[in-house]
């Protein structure tokens, strides 16, 4: 079975393209991503097999977009498919499904209309998420297409973990909760962590911390998310690379009065000027920080903060979790910065753990980083999303059959 995976965003749509066997497991056989969308230089890059290209075109939208991932993979030189008749199912990265929805389902209009009513709690991105939707749909007829959901795997947190103290009422009204994000990231990594430790994930304590631009961290008991960092929207928890994560609320209604602000600039403040960029003043990527850091005093103290709140979350999530086995990190700098990972575990010695400096060389590679003789394991494991979306689209699809 062919399983086209999709991933749309605001400026980018990323795609694979799998080939699913019950027999032999999965397939990559073709990848790449068109960046830019709706701005000068829009590109194409394209890989399968020894073959990558980059083609250069505008862009205007992300159903056109859609279009030339179709016509990449069809054409008659460089293409992996004859036609599109041979792409079997379609699986989408689909960012809030709300309550409604605490894992992957079949699209049907009803659940498209369900994830429409939610791009009021993500508007940044279920938008674009529908919109590759309904392209798909109108180049692809026919086929079936999955909506695998960034909120569902947080499905199973708590009540008392996904309330907040705010009055009662909201909640029933507008649905004001804890919902997570990430999920599919944290899933996919947790049950990695289990098979490199060779152990049951059913009977495991895990944190596992995605840091990329965005950050969650997720406390996974017995294979179930029961708490994590990100909540109503991905603007909570820890410090990101444009976004401030947790702060004193009234910081927001302090800086509105004082500065004049209205809603728009203050979310403009808070999701797209905080975090590495705004303490650092330098940039939102971690790499231009660490260069930075020996010369500049914020770009340090930016790298301090990261490690800082990193350390606490791991810690209340400790105690949440009433012990802990491993520690996962993933995603752009949990794969790649070896800096960074060390910095947090320093001082946490008493948890059982210590970084081998010379396993935590690893980039964008699995394995542990923690010593031999450390009783928490500290391991690097490269996120694999599309596997996740293409595997629960492979499911859905055949027990449909």
């Amino acid at each position: 079975m062919n399983i086209l995976v999709v991933n749309c965003g605001s400026s980018t749509v990323k795609y694979q393209l799998f080939r699913m066997e019950e027999e032999n497991g999965d397939d990559v056989i073709a990848k790449g991503v068109v960046e830019r969308i709706g701005i000068t230089g829009s590109n194409l890059e394209y890989k399968a097999g020894d073959r990558e290209i980059i083609r250069e075109r505008e862009i205007p939208n992300q159903r056109v977009a859609l279009e030339w991932v179709v016509e990449i993979l069809t054409d008659d030189e460089i293409g992996v498919l004859e036609d599109i008749s041979q792409i079997d199912a379609i699986g989408h990265r689909v960012v809030h499904g709300g309550e409604r929805f605490t894992d992957s389902v079949l699209l049907s209009q009803e659940v498209l209309d369900v994830v429409r009513e939610c791009s009021e709690l993500a508007p940044l991105h279920n938008p674009p998420n529908i919109l590759g939707i309904e392209a798909c749909q109108d180049l692809i007829p026919g086929v079936p297409q999955v909506a695998v959901f960034d909120t569902a795997f947080h499905g199973t947190l708590p009540e008392y973990a996904y309330i907040y103290p705010i009055p009662y009422g909201f909640y029933r009204k507008y649905r004001i909760r804890r919902y997570g994000f990430h999920g599919t990231s944290h899933k996919y990594v947790a049950g990695r962590a289990a098979k490199m430790m060779g152990k049951n994930l059913g009977e495991l304590k895990l944190v596992t911390c995605h840091m990329g631009s965005g950050v969650s961290f997720a406390a996974i008991k017995n294979g179930v998310s029961i708490d994590t960092s990100m909540g109503f929207t991905p603007l909570e928890g820890l410090m990101m690379g444009t976004r401030c994560g947790d702060i004193d609320p009234a910081i927001v209604l302090y800086l509105m009065d004082k500065e004049g602000l209205d809603i728009q600039d203050m979310d403009r403040i808070l999701n797209k000027k905080s975090g590495v960029l705004g303490v650092s003043g330098i940039s939102s990527d971690t790499r231009d920080i660490e260069d930075a850091a020996p010369a500049e005093h914020r770009a340090r103290l930016t790298l301090e903060l990261i490690a800082y709140r990193a350390k606490k979350y791991i810690g209340a999530y400790y105690a949440v979790l009433g012990g802990l086995d491993g520690v996962v990190l993933t995603a752009g700098i949990g794969e790649n910065s070896s800096y960074i990972r060390k910095s947090i575990f320093v001082g946490l010695d008493h948890f059982g753990v210590k970084i081998d400096d010379e396993k935590n060389t690893i980039r964008r590679k699995e394995g542990f980083i923690s010593t031999d003789d450390s009783s928490l394991k500290v391991m690097v494991i490269p996120t694999n999303e599309q596997l996740m979306i293409a595997l629960d689209t492979y499911l859905l699809v055949t027990q449909r059959e």
